[in-house]
């Protein structure tokens, strides 16, 4: 390798909870679908079901812990 290069690590963690789209977007689980879930609304529990798109303002510091995704 070049000298002053090295590589970057992955953050395995980030990479199993999140998965990067086609456009570069991360979408990840919301928090809430562990336990307790009779207290909770049927729509509720079927919205959190999918994956949502992380906040725009939290992307930038993500993606720097998966650098080659």
């Amino acid at each position: 390798m070049a000298k002053g290069r090295f590589k970057l690590k992955t953050v395995k963690g980030v990479k199993a909870r999140l998965k990067v789209t086609g456009t570069g977007k991360l979408l990840g689980h919301r928090a809430g679908r562990r336990h307790l879930l009779h207290g909770k609304r049927a729509k509720l529990k079927r919205h959190l079901r999918r994956a949502q798109l992380v906040a725009f303002v939290d992307q930038r510091k993500i993606k720097t812990l998966i650098p080659y995704a």
